[in-house]
């Protein structure tokens, strides 16, 4: 299982992702979720996976043309990221049409999931979820940001704190917290998590970091967030029953 993450704000687009992936508690390994094509001044274009490794793979060898390649689309001179977001849909389809009937012989459903996000020079930062029917939809102002894969334990905290004018250190901030919550509470999401920040119109990424278990920000923060909640759940009131409780 995985665990990724993508917001569109205002100020540009956040991209977070695992890097665990696993068949079984005997089978854990670590892959990169995350991939990004970048040619600055022209595109930013960020592509996170989960489900099936051999499908999303194969659909990340698809879209890994020569950028000097001038015959037909390809993920690095499309017009838009709709137009990118159905070049993704269309490699999903073709990988399913050359494995779709193996996996289901073998019982395998065919699981795939991508968040599609960045910025093509002439449009708006954009971000979409692609399924794996080749299917999508497109972030908005009601709903800035996607999951895929492990997301409801990390859910919550971005229903809470993350709107669309929210900066990018305050969701990159929200994104590793949210990850902390997921990492808690499920095995098969893990560290280390691949974070990429970028701010609207620069065309080039602007912060990648690789976050470990040691890297001090992320342990001071998940130490705060820790006993920050702690705190506050003691200032709460505790119930006020009465003398009697009813019965039950």
């Amino acid at each position: 299982m995985t665990y990724c993450v993508g917001m569109l704000l205002d100020s540009g687009l956040v991209f977070a992702s695992d890097s665990r992936t696993n068949a079984g508690v005997d089978h854990i390994a670590t892959f990169r979720k995350m991939t990004v094509y970048e040619k600055p001044g022209d595109r930013l274009l960020v592509l996170m996976a989960a489900g099936n490794l051999s499908i999303t793979q194969g659909v990340i060898n698809l879209l890994d043309e020569d950028p000097s390649a001038e015959i037909g689309e390809t993920i690095w001179n499309v017009p838009s990221l709709y137009a990118a977001a159905r070049l993704v849909g269309s490699a999903l389809r073709k990988i399913y049409e050359i494995d779709g009937g193996y996996l289901k012989q073998h019982g395998e459903e065919f699981i795939a999931s991508i968040i599609l996000g960045g910025q093509i020079r002439g449009e708006q930062p954009r971000l979409f979820n692609i399924y794996a029917a080749g299917n999508f939809i497109e972030a908005t102002a009601e709903t800035p940001y996607f999951q895929i894969g492990e997301s409801k334990y990390g859910k919550p905290i971005l229903d809470r704190l993350i709107t669309r004018s929210s900066t990018l250190d305050e969701g990159a901030k929200c994104a590793l917290l949210s990850f902390d919550s997921t990492i808690r509470s499920n095995i098969s999401v893990g560290l280390p998590i691949d974070l990429l920040c970028y701010e609207r119109d620069r065309l080039r990424v602007d912060v990648r970091r690789s976050i470990d278990q040691q890297d001090p920000y992320f342990c001071e923060i998940k130490r705060q967030w820790a006993e920050g909640l702690r705190e506050t759940f003691a200032r709460l009131p505790d119930p006020c029953w009465g003398e009697k409780l009813d019965p039950i």
